[in-house]
């Protein structure tokens, strides 16, 4: 089962800029597949890169420009992990 978390930026300007898309179509993803991933969805305040939003942290790790395909991408990524582990 894969412990993942993440993280996306609240900030007005992130989420104006596509968070509150991603947000969606991540607790979509955590719904239709919680089962086999147990992963943490967690908001942060304003992390400061709003030039780059927006932001996304996966497992550390942070995703900037996120659009809904980089999204999916990442997503997949998560899975692809998994299988590997």
């Amino acid at each position: 089962m894969v412990n993942s978390e993440i993280k996306l930026c609240m900030g007005s300007s992130c989420f104006s800029r596509g968070n509150s898309d991603n947000l969606q179509k991540i607790q979509n993803f955590i719904e239709e597949n919680s089962v086999k991933w147990d992963i943490k969805l967690v908001g942060s305040l304003c992390s400061g890169e709003c030039k780059t939003g927006p932001n996304i942290t996966v497992n550390g790790v942070l995703y900037q420009n996120v659009t809904n395909d980089v999204v999916d991408e990442l997503l997949n990524k998560l899975i692809k992990d998994e299988d590997h582990v």
